[in-house]
């Protein structure tokens, strides 16, 4: 594609979107009949702001996705805030919003993400007026990064990453990723891969700094929840499927039966990645004949107790806590794996399939020092956990390998901050002079 071609077709995009725009509330309502949007902050989504922005001062725009990439991104949150520079962060789903209203509530303001419709956008940046962009992973949206650039206001993407998919198709269209691509100022990558990437489809400035989420702290729980459950399970075998997809609750359902056969108190736990597909898998569940306890209805599992179903959100540390053993998901149904670094943070022998490839970086390194395995099928995973079950010093030299994995990677959150400095010392600078003439101005 031509830099004509390029151009042309962003053009497009600008006005099929302005064109879709007084079309777009009956979709954003179908989004709130099914719990995606905020009812009472929808607005937000069109860019209207929903509170003041805090003063004339420097302020950055942070953006997460979801909560994997919220998550991910905390303890850069909280180290930027620490220089006394203001935030508004926004994130595109309501389970991310109560994340970050309880892990960042006190130093950031939430707002959610505006649509990337050229109204929408520039409404929010009307409102706002950001000093600096940042953006976590891989979120590309086209009009935003075009609005940004177009008042100059240096773009980030940190722990960015690219899957092999979106760099298959970015590649098939060179010249429209490298005009998206040149409005970013620096891209801080997650590993040596993800960084050429990006320097292939035309980012300038590339930083590889590691991956955000070594430097995370260990998923919470309630402590009182977890003595609870531990003393209904008592002594039992207890394994762990978790951040499973569709198919993979079934598999874990088979895996259950085989072990169950050699080990008749066995407990699975099975921790859907989508909560809401409680009902979904707890059905499944009761026709392959096995008794189910949901967490999502406040059941606590008895000595008949098959499944404990973790059908709940922001629970992921009480549920890694009760198990030795965790299979990690979307790596045998589908593809790309989900993260494994808060198993491996929890005292876990991790278990995948093979198609982790969001987490290659990660899994090279658990497989590397011994703190991950891979599986093909049921009948491969049932053997695993039973030999792990039964070889208590086989899960323990596991479990160590997999600590020890995300020590040597940790690291990444100083290197972020360093690469960040040139864009956040202005920032602190003009904060300072501030601060210097409220006082001169007091006397």
């Amino acid at each position: 594609m031509s830099d004509l071609l390029a151009r042309a077709a962003l053009t497009a995009y600008r006005f099929a979107g302005s064109l879709a725009y007084p079309m777009l509330g009956p979709y954003v309502g179908w989004r709130v009949s099914r719990g995606k949007e905020d009812k009472l902050r929808r607005r937000e989504r069109y860019g209207f702001a929903s509170v003041g922005r805090p003063g004339d001062g420097p302020l950055i725009w942070m953006h997460a996705a979801s909560v994997g990439e919220s998550a991910a991104v905390t303890p850069l949150v909280r180290a930027i805030a620490a220089e006394d520079i203001r935030i508004v962060m926004t994130t595109g789903t309501t389970t991310s919003a109560a994340m970050v209203e309880e892990r960042l509530g006190d130093c950031v303001i939430h707002q959610y993400v505006p649509l990337d419709l050229k109204p929408s956008v520039s409404r929010f940046l009307d409102h706002w007026r950001p000093d600096v962009a940042i953006v976590a992973e891989s979120e590309i949206w086209p009009m935003t990064m075009l609005e940004l650039g177009r008042r100059r206001v240096p773009q980030i993407l940190v722990n960015a990453r690219l899957s092999d998919r979106s760099f298959s198709r970015w590649k098939s269209a060179p010249s429209l990723a490298e005009a998206l691509m040149e409005n970013l100022s620096h891209v801080v990558a997650q590993s040596e891969i993800d960084g050429e990437r990006y320097h292939l489809l035309g980012a300038r400035a590339v930083t590889v700094a590691g991956n955000l989420k070594a430097d995370t702290t260990p998923p919470p729980f309630e402590a009182g929840e977890l003595s609870a459950l531990r003393a209904a399970i008592g002594g039992r075998p207890v394994w762990a499927a978790v951040s499973t997809h569709a198919g993979e609750e079934e598999m874990a359902a088979t895996v259950h039966q085989m072990v169950k056969a050699r080990r008749p108190g066995i407990l699975t736990i099975i921790v859907p990645r989508h909560a809401e597909r409680g009902d979904e898998v707890a059905a499944m569940l009761a026709a392959a004949g096995l008794k189910v306890a949901r967490r999502g209805r406040g059941e606590a599992p008895t000595q008949e107790t098959d499944v404990l179903l973790g059908d709940t959100m922001g629970e992921m540390g009480l549920y890694l806590r009760l198990t030795e053993i965790a299979f990690v998901g979307k790596s045998v149904s589908a593809q790309g794996g989900q993260n494994p670094l808060e198993a491996a943070m929890l005292g876990t022998a991790i278990l995948s399939g093979r198609y982790v490839q969001n987490f290659r970086d990660v899994y090279q390194r658990l497989l590397r020092n011994g703190g991950a395995r891979l599986i093909r099928d049921a009948e491969n995973l049932s053997g695993e956990v039973e030999r792990l079950l039964g070889e208590r010093d086989l899960r323990q030299k596991m479990i160590t390998a997999a600590d020890a994995t995300v020590g040597e990677m940790r690291g990444a959150l100083s290197r972020t901050m360093q690469a960040l400095e040139p864009f956040l010392h202005p920032l602190k600078l003009s904060n300072s002079l501030e601060r210097r003439e409220r006082g001169l101005a007091g006397r």
